[in-house]
């Protein structure tokens, strides 16, 4: 047969006369694979194509010629051309490959394989195998014994291949097989097993030159790119090539990183100086925190963890970002994947900065002095955003006056401008136990707004005189000046309260006031919803190992039930207010339990009771032209009104109220209202669940740091399910669950330890002892 072989760059390419041009190349040179390339093809998650099987008569004239490997393509591409237009007669462009399932259909009826077949079959996603058919199994599986001698059950789709004309193959003779198949020429035309599934693992590797067009069973038709294509191919594929480096020469970065002491490792904004280096810790941090923006991202992030031997989870992803330096150990992972801003932009400071330089307070002239009455501004210790305070006196005929004093941020911030739209997209102050992240620019909140002690502010005070029996006899709504005297916590409150000093009258006077007002709003038929609520405040919390200070707030404590009395008072005046001049505010209500209070009557006084009230209340509900009936408060209305440097929905009861006393028309209808508060509450939604995530996950970081001996008591709140019970524990204000004893009920003290506790797993176990 004459022929004369082309020589490019080590490989061979013949020329047929009379029949379509046949390639003979070695399949790794050709494509420019590595040498592992035949080997590689088992294990990667691709379908894999069928090479033709149909013999040819082949007369070979000699040519000689020489090419550069670039060429290559080309020639190849010029024959296919020329090999579709001759058989177009045939009515096909196409080059398809005989299905060997068809062919094996017809030969064994509906049966695709018979006893000692050689196969190739998907083991998984990631991974294909060379196998030899054994037996069948059931009506359509095939047992299967593969390279490694593993026998095994699959299912005809996860067959990629079967090699033509091949019998009683011994599943010995597999790895010899392979290894001849990763160094044979390919003949086109040629039907040997070895031919076939040698061109089987070019094509199906291929990922340049070569577009598979489509797949019917076990076969595929392959055609050839244009050639633009294939040089956008080549261009991605060097793309990739480089950026696979760039991950590796990152990967020993992060290496390096982990192996340093915690003080020797570099910084975060280290990490974020070079672009390509901020890039793929982006891409991990995104991978960390599950917001990955695209696909790209999420597998660089991947490719990292593989890399250093991780698994591709969002948990390892911040494990490693810890154990690099570049997030805390301790890293509120709510704050990034929420999104939640936590520094002001400049443009609103430089509005903070214009404004106190020109703000004028339109409500000076009619602001009521009332700098001579004792103050007292009760909050926790930590505190920075003081926004209320108390007063009172005993009248000559012996009823109470008192005074609710509320700072006035209305007097500065404008509605609709930038800093109240800011305001209002964060909807509230954000309490956590490592930080605050205020409502209000720092410098206003902390500063202008809020009530200092010693210091002249301004204040809207509602004036209350209360009737013998608790309930409202008369009040006024006032812009004022006050200066506060006292800045106590609840603890020194109730310490004061306790030694009943005399020359602190004003403060019993305020004690007595709450008192008669809880029994009033009793008999209205309020429920006592007292419960035992943690409080954390962590010191340094970016270190290691953080100073963790608990503190466990009785809400039935003689300070915290006259500053909460004090605030449902004013909110019922306000509403009061409100409703007999038509103002529209965010009115809030409550419909009654269908279950009755007296349903709880068997129930021991405390956090047991209140926890079943709670279960059993119904949704607050909003109005905005009219007020509604609070159940739970036993109020005829009720308005929050006592925290606008904190809450948002507060600051609009302001705006609507100062309006009003100024004469001016109100800054927003009932409509504007009620689309306002409900975007609001989206925001509240999400700081709370901040602050709840927060304040849980330093909780068990402080149990975990407990002595695994050291006892808690606990209270059972109720049964879960036989003798599975929801337990508060005391002495910390966090509830759990554990199996208790048999013969303990509700309302009863145990003794529980600690099992486990993972802050970052979200995981409390706890036991009776």
């Amino acid at each position: 047969m004459p022929m004369a072989p082309w020589s490019i760059s080590g490989c061979s390419i013949l020329r047929f006369t009379d029949h379509p041009p046949v390639c003979v190349f070695r399949s790794r040179r050709f494509f420019h694979f590595g040498n592992s390339l035949a080997h590689a093809a088992l294990k990667l998650p691709i379908a894999l194509p069928v090479f033709p099987t149909r013999p040819l008569n082949l007369r070979i004239n000699y040519i000689h010629s020489t090419f550069h490997a670039h060429n290559l393509f080309a020639l190849v591409m010029e024959e296919l051309n020329g090999m579709r237009s001759r058989r177009r007669a045939r009515s096909t462009n196409k080059v398809e490959f005989p299905s060997t399932e068809e062919s094996l259909e017809v030969k064994h009826g509906k049966r695709f394989l018979q006893k000692g077949c050689l196969l190739e079959f998907r083991k998984d996603s990631q991974k294909l195998l060379l196998a030899v058919a054994e037996k069948p199994d059931g009506k359509k599986n095939w047992i299967v014994c593969d390279q490694n001698g593993i026998v095994s059950s699959i299912k005809p789709q996860q067959v990629t291949y079967i090699v033509p004309g091949i019998e009683n193959f011994g599943h010995t003779d597999i790895p010899d097989f392979f290894q001849k198949a990763q160094s044979l020429l390919i003949v086109y035309g040629n039907n040997e097993p070895l031919q076939s599934y040698c061109a089987h693992l070019l094509l199906s590797n291929d990922e340049i030159y070569f577009n598979k067009l489509e797949r019917k069973g076990s076969s595929s038709v392959y055609e050839p790119r244009p050639m633009a294509q294939v040089e956008e191919l080549i261009h991605r594929k060097h793309l990739e090539e480089a950026l696979k480096k760039e991950e590796e020469e990152f990967i020993k970065l992060l290496a390096s990183a982990k192996a340093l002491p915690p003080c020797s490792k570099p910084s975060k904004s280290s990490w974020l100086k070079e672009e390509k280096c901020r890039q793929l810790i982006k891409s991990l941090e995104a991978y960390a925190i599950d917001t990955c923006e695209n696909d790209e991202q999420s597998k660089i992030a991947g490719n990292l963890l593989k890399g250093m031997g991780l698994s591709k989870t969002s948990s390892a992803a911040v494990n490693l970002l810890i154990q690099i330096g570049y997030f805390p150990v301790h890293v509120n992972l709510d704050i990034l994947r929420l999104n939640i801003c936590t520094e002001q932009n400049e443009e609103v400071l430089l509005d903070v900065e214009n404004l106190l330089m020109t703000s004028v307070d339109l409500d000076e002239e009619r602001r009521k002095d009332l700098s001579s009455l004792k103050v007292y501004a009760i909050d926790v210790n930590e505190a920075d955003e003081l926004d209320d305070a108390l007063s009172a006196t005993k009248l000559p005929d012996g009823r109470i006056k008192v005074w609710i004093h509320v700072a006035d941020p209305a007097s500065l911030v404008k509605p609709r401008s930038r800093i109240d739209r800011k305001a209002m997209q964060r909807g509230a102050s954000i309490f956590l136990p490592t930080a605050t992240f205020p409502m209000f620019p720092e410098k206003l909140a902390l500063e202008v707004m809020s009530l200092q002690q010693g210091k002249l502010c301004k204040a809207i005070s509602v004036c209350v005189t209360l009737n013998r029996d608790g309930s409202i006899a008369e009040y006024t709504i006032e812009n004022s000046i006050i200066r506060p005297t006292y800045m106590l916590t609840y603890e020194s409150a109730s310490e004061l309260l306790n030694l009943g000093l005399e020359e602190e009258s004003e403060l019993q006077i305020l004690a007595e006031a709450a008192s008669l007002r809880f029994c009033w709003r009793q008999h209205q038929g309020a429920i006592d919803m007292a419960m035992i609520e943690p409080r954390i405040k962590v010191v340094n919390p970016d270190d290691p190992e953080p100073s963790i200070n608990l503190y466990v707030e009785d809400q039935s404590d003689p300070a915290m039930r006259l500053v909460s009395e004090m605030m449902i008072l004013c909110g019922e005046v306000v509403a009061t207010f409100g409703s007999i001049n038509n103002i529209h505010l965010p009115y809030r209500g409550q419909t009654k339990s269908s279950i009755s209070v007296s349903a709880f009557d068997h129930l021991p006084e405390g956090p047991a009771r209140s926890s079943a009230f709670v279960r059993a209340m119904r949704a607050a509900e909003m109005e905005f032209k009219r007020p509604i009936r609070h159940a739970a408060l036993g109020v005829p209305c009720y308005v929050q009104f006592t925290s606008p440097i904190r809450r948002y929905v507060d600051l609009l009861a302001h705006y609507q109220i100062k309006s009003f006393l100024r004469g001016e028309p109100l800054p927003f209808s009932s409509g504007e209202l009620e689309g306002i508060v409900c975007l609001v509450n989206l925001h509240v939604r999400v700081a709370k669940k901040i602050q709840s995530s927060s304040l849980r996950y330093w909780l068990l970081e402080y149990f975990r740091r407990q002595p695994r001996e050291r006892k808690f008591c606990a209270l059972i709140l109720r049964f879960i399910k036989d003798r599975m019970a929801a337990l508060l524990l005391v002495e910390v204000g966090i509830q759990a669950s554990a199996s208790v004893s048999s013969g303990k009920h509700i309302g009863d003290m145990i003794e529980v330890i600690i099992e486990h506790a993972h802050p970052r797993d979200d995981v409390l176990s706890v036991s009776e002892v």
